[in-house]
């Protein structure tokens, strides 16, 4: 709105909440502005740069300035809009998940692409759906990974555990969402504690900021991201030892499993996979160059 009430048009609304954001130090300050006006008025971004003098209405201004003083606040864009989206499918986020990071794709990638070796060496066809596969995802949070891996392969039962119950409530809505509730079975409990089951493959992007480190993480994260999800001890790492011993426990022999690091956490997680009964180890860096994701087979 202008200082006199009137309606602003789309130029206008997008130029001072721009401004707003560059002033506060938000970083990506022009895509904020743009998802935070996109999701007032219901419109795509296409729809944005062909209309830029159609005036939106006083409330839709309100609620628009709104939401950049709180982004100018700290509060994470997918707080505010209450979406990301990842592997191109779009998940629903909230304070109680970790918001799903490009990085994470990797471990689908890692997955997907340790499946087709084993297919080949085994001398099968190379239409990937996952026929009577279990996988597990371990700390599911939002959902993505298991719901994205269920996606991709129609053919299989995926475990997907949580500690939070409020993270798997989040969970189940997305996997509604994105029509794979039948194949997604939520669990709630620590790691793989209230798991039975032998799976063909493990997947997990466990907790790994060291609580050492929360001095140096942006304040859309150590204000706004749930510290269950977060912290994987002082160091960061402390969750991998008793991660790859339950994995070992029920891997299936010839059974894969793919863990996101920490940007650190490689030093102190590749040793437990350098042993019996793990073998064919690979690291995968991420756009960065950083190890990103550990991937191994259980002998």
């Amino acid at each position: 709105m202008s200082a006199g009430g009137s309606n602003i048009d789309v130029r206008t609304a997008l130029k001072r909440g721009l401004a707003q954001l560059r002033n506060a130090n938000v970083p990506s300050f022009t895509l904020a502005a743009e998802l935070l006006l996109l999701h007032v008025l219901g419109r795509d971004r296409a729809w944005l740069y062909a209309h830029p003098e159609q005036e939106i209405s006083a409330a839709d201004a309100r609620q628009f300035f709104t939401l950049i003083a709180r982004r100018a606040n700290g509060e994470p864009t997918q707080h505010l809009t209450g979406k990301q989206e990842f592997w191109g499918l779009e998940f629903e986020v909230t304070p109680d998940v970790l918001i799903p990071r490009p990085e994470t794709e990797h471990v689908i990638e890692v997955t997907l692409d340790r499946l087709a070796v084993r297919e080949l060496r085994a001398g099968r066809k190379q239409t990937l759906t996952g026929e009577g596969l279990q996988i597990a995802d371990i700390g599911t949070g939002s959902g993505c990974i298991a719901i994205t891996l269920a996606k991709e392969l129609p053919g299989t039962t995926i475990y997907a555990t949580d500690i939070s119950s409020a993270a798997l409530a989040v969970a189940q809505r997305n996997a509604m969402r994105h029509n794979v509730a039948d194949r997604v079975r939520f669990l709630e409990g620590n790691l793989l504690d209230t798991v039975t089951a032998q799976f063909d493959v493990i997947v997990s992007n466990p907790p790994y900021v060291g609580r050492r480190e929360v001095d140096t993480l942006a304040r859309e994260v150590r204000d706004h991201e749930p510290e269950i999800a977060l912290y994987g001890g002082e160091e960061g790492y402390e969750l991998y030892a008793d991660l790859i011993t339950q994995s070992a426990a029920h891997l299936k022999p010839g059974g894969i499993l793919v863990l996101e690091l920490g940007h650190n956490s490689l030093p102190a997680v590749q040793p437990l996979l350098d042993a019996p009964p793990w073998t064919n180890l690979v690291v995968t860096n991420d756009l960065a160059g950083i190890p990103r994701v550990l991937a191994a087979e259980k002998t």
